[in-house]
This record gives C-alpha cells, structure tokens and sequence, in this order.
C-alpha cells in the first residue's frame, strides 16, 4: 500500500521540525548561562528570550489544536520578550515542554486532519496552513538563535553542517557513500 501525499507532508513536517529543534540545540550547547542572556543590542531579543517566545508561542497553538483557537487567553506574548529566564537549564525546560507539545499534537493527527479548519487569532486555515505557517515561523527563531550563537562564539562556533572551505571534502565522502 503506497502512502498518500497527506502522510508524506506529516511524516516530512515532523522530521522537518524534529530537524530545527535539533539545530537550536546545537547551537546553545555552545552557550553559557551568560551567553544565552546576552542581548545584541536594545531592539533585539536574547536567544533566552527567543526561547521564551517560542515556547509560549508552541503551547499556544499547539495545545488543544483542533479544538481551540491557536491564542489562548492564558498566552502573555508581551512577557515572552520582557521576562527571561534565571539561567539555561529552565530556558531548556521550557524549550522542550514547548517541542514536546508540538511534536505530541502532530505524531497524533491523522491524515483526515489536514483538511480541517482550525483557528489563530480568529483567524480560519486548513491544519495543513497551520503546519506550514508553524514551520516557517520556528525555523526563522532558530537561524536568529543560530546567528546570534555565531556572533558570541565567534571562530569558537562548532559548525552544524558543513564547515566554510570544507563544502569539497564533505561532498566527497557523501559521494563515496552508496545511495
């Protein structure tokens, strides 16, 4: 039985996001508790803060999913960029309690949930929309997370792909490899 395009896109979504949390992570295993609380300047967020956004943001929409709208009342958006956290362990806790409702509500969806229509902000989309519109939104924090790691650690950064000048020898051993 071949599968059809509906669970591809779930199956491809959760891989997809599983890949941008594995990234952040990477990324602020780099930092210290000081690093995580550094703020590139006053119109920018600390990656605490970033964290603290996107946590909100995923328990928000993600709990109670099909059946409520994606902004809960109990959400504080102004306080996910104006409180941050006392150091990386509780941002880390509150980064996965926030993966981890996201990633439930979707290994749980059935294909027939695609097409539903849920809510954000009153706002009606298909949970297919939602997915996507979820994805693009996450993975943009985690570049700001994976910039901001970059300018603290400087030549210090472990890359998370492929090393500058080492794009030959990457696509070598790939090459090597069978299919």
């Amino acid at each position: 039985m071949s599968k059809s395009n509906d669970e591809i896109f779930l199956k491809s979504a959760i891989k997809l996001f599983r890949y941008y949390k594995k990234l952040g992570e990477g990324a602020i295993a780099q930092l210290n508790d000081a690093e995580v609380l550094q703020q590139p300047n006053g119109a920018s967020n600390s990656i605490a803060l970033i964290v603290h956004h996107l946590s909100g943001n995923m328990l928000s929409r993600w709990t109670d999913f099909l059946t409520a709208d994606g902004e809960k009342p109990w959400r504080n958006r102004e306080a996910e960029f104006a409180e941050s956290y006392p150091n990386k362990a509780t941002m880390m806790q509150a980064w996965e309690i926030g993966w981890s409702c996201l990633l439930n509500t979707l290994e749980n969806l059935k294909t027939e949930d695609l097409s539903k229509i849920i809510y954000i902000r009153n706002e009606g989309q298909s949970v297919l929309e939602a997915i996507q519109r979820q994805l693009a939104h996450y993975s943009s924090h985690v570049g700001q997370i994976l910039f901001q790691a970059k300018a603290i650690k400087g030549n210090d950064f472990k890359s998370l792909s492929i090393p500058k000048s080492a794009s030959d020898s990457f696509n070598k051993e790939k090459f090597s490899q069978q299919k």
